[in-house]
């Protein structure tokens, strides 16, 4: 399976671990690995993450995942970078030293700023397509310039997302860059401009100094120096934020194309093509990864909690042994579907974004089993998502015609057959469930000719299976108006 070169590296720097891929010509992985790394939370509601253990995986990594492949890094075409997005750190500019932590984007510690200043958030969501909220890079960048770096010159110092880091990282620093899939999540990119905007920079006081350049995903990121097990000069020619990046992977190019990826919670991306469309239902307009000079953008619904549910089943009920186990023991459930849970274990996210919701189960009686309650779990994972879906109808005349999804708990057949019924159309599973490191992979690719045209990927994607509804009409509406009024019945509890 190795041979096939030329060979594209992906690096993947998620939330909880970082990961490295070789892909071959064919857009199919020969060699991966992967460390987690520590999480910190030195206090309630603030998340960090240490850099440089970050970069240490990283280049631990690299030669490992070539050395699986049977792949010398001589042979290597290009790198291609994914990350977790929003996540905001400064370094020094002449040793390259991170400047305290990183604060991740689950942290919180700037929400009373966010709270105070909540009358701008008309025309911060005119200029960026995003909300005022910590989740978001500038006023991680605003408090770390209060105190971790507090004293030191602007101009010694240098900020970036975790894509950023690692490129400068990657090149002995001598890039310092980010595409405009990450630069669109830090509040202070223009969303028609993919520029930094000034007014913005100066609302959250942030330098302008301290930025990077803003590039589109594919193309000339730098080339590596000083790297183990990597010739210096390999060249770097992919970036994108991890949901775009699954977007590109799961080759959704096209306006209309939509993917959803069910990890610890869940992301659902609708491609709009070159026109940034404001949403009037609460969800997110961001930037997809671009080939080229000119934009494409996408909306955007984000949910707290997806294979979290599952977790919980697990680790906070003990109904499960292991999240494996879900559809077996969901099988089992009644098929009436009058037990409803509303997973707002953490809050209700897009296109509710209620916070302080609790979570709920409706319908219990001394017959309930814990077979119904696997399955309502699944189904409430579902119709969260056809809550987005909605959504997206109501901004896009037509909607979703299809649904392209991956993650972890895509893996259960039971949920996405749910997910089929509930929205009424296709859901194709991808072959390839590491799509956000192929994304990063087909970006780079592209940036230096392994694959020569979009057109090209279209057929390196490949679909695993497709699930097709298995109700009617009348059923469906019946779930759904069902899942609504337990919806309300949450908010309306919170209130």
């Amino acid at each position: 399976m190795t041979r096939g070169g030329p060979f594209v590296l992906a690096i993947d720097q998620g939330t909880t671990s970082s990961r490295v891929l070789v892909f071959n010509a064919d857009a199919r992985i020969v060699g991966a690995a992967q460390e987690e790394f520590t999480q910190h939370y030195p206090r309630p509601g603030w998340v960090e993450h240490d850099p440089e253990e970050i970069w240490s995986s990283i280049a631990r990594l690299i030669p490992r995942a070539l050395e699986k492949a049977g792949v010398r890094g001589s042979e290597l075409a290009a790198i291609g970078i994914t990350n977790q997005r929003e996540t905001t750190l400064l370094w020094d500019r002449a040793t390259g030293r991170p400047i305290g932590r990183a604060i991740v984007w689950q942290d919180r510690r700037t929400s009373e700023f966010c709270a105070r200043r909540k009358s701008d958030e008309p025309w911060i969501a005119d200029a960026t397509g995003l909300v005022l909220d910590p989740y978001f890079s500038a006023t991680k960048i605003a408090w770390l310039l209060e105190h971790d770096a507090l004293g030191r010159p602007e101009s010694s110092m240098a900020f970036g997302t975790i894509d950023s880091f690692l490129l400068w990282r990657l090149t002995g620093g001598a890039s310092h860059v980010t595409d405009v899939t990450n630069a669109s999540r830090t509040l202070l990119l223009g969303l028609k401009s993919a520029e930094w905007d000034e007014e913005l920079c100066r609302f959250f006081g942030v330098p302008r100094g301290l930025l990077p350049e803003v590039r589109p995903s594919c193309g000339p990121f730098g080339a590596t120096r000083g790297l183990d097990g990597v010739p210096d000069g390999i060249p770097i020619t992919g970036i994108a934020g991890d949901q775009q990046a699954s977007l590109f992977g799961q080759g959704c190019f096209e306006t209309g194309s939509a993917k959803c990826t069910y990890g610890t919670g869940a992301f659902l991306l609708f491609h709009t093509g070159t026109l940034p469309i404001r949403s009037r239902s609460r969800l997110l307009t961001t930037i997809a990864s671009s080939t080229d000079a000119s934009l494409r953008y996408a909306l955007e619904g984000s949910l707290f909690i997806a294979g979290a549910g599952i977790q919980w089943l697990r680790d906070g009920l003990g109904i499960l042994k292991s999240a494996s186990d879900t559809d077996e023991l969901a099988r089992n459930a009644s098929e009436d579907g009058s037990l409803v849970f509303v997973p707002a274990l953490v809050g209700l996210g897009a296109p509710h974004w209620v916070p302080q919701a609790q979570g709920a189960i409706l319908g219990i009686t001394r017959g309930t089993t814990a077979a119904d309650l696997a399955r309502a779990t699944l189904d409430g994972i579902a119709l969260q998502v056809r809550d987005l879906a909605d959504a997206v109808r109501d901004d896009v005349s037509g909607g979703l015609a299809r649904l392209r999804v991956d993650g972890g708990a895509a893996r259960s057949d039971l949920l996405l057959q749910m997910q089929a019924d509930v929205l009424g159309v296709p859901v194709e599973r991808v072959a390839e469930s590491e799509s956000t490191a192929l994304g990063a992979a087909l970006l780079a690719g592209l940036g230096v000719g392994v694959w020569r045209s979009v057109d090209e990927l279209a057929h390196v994607v490949r679909i695993e299976r497709t699930f097709t509804p298995s109700i009617d009409e009348e059923q469906r509406t019946r779930r759904v108006e069902r899942w609504r009024r337990a919806v309300r019945s949450v908010i309306g509890h919170h209130e």
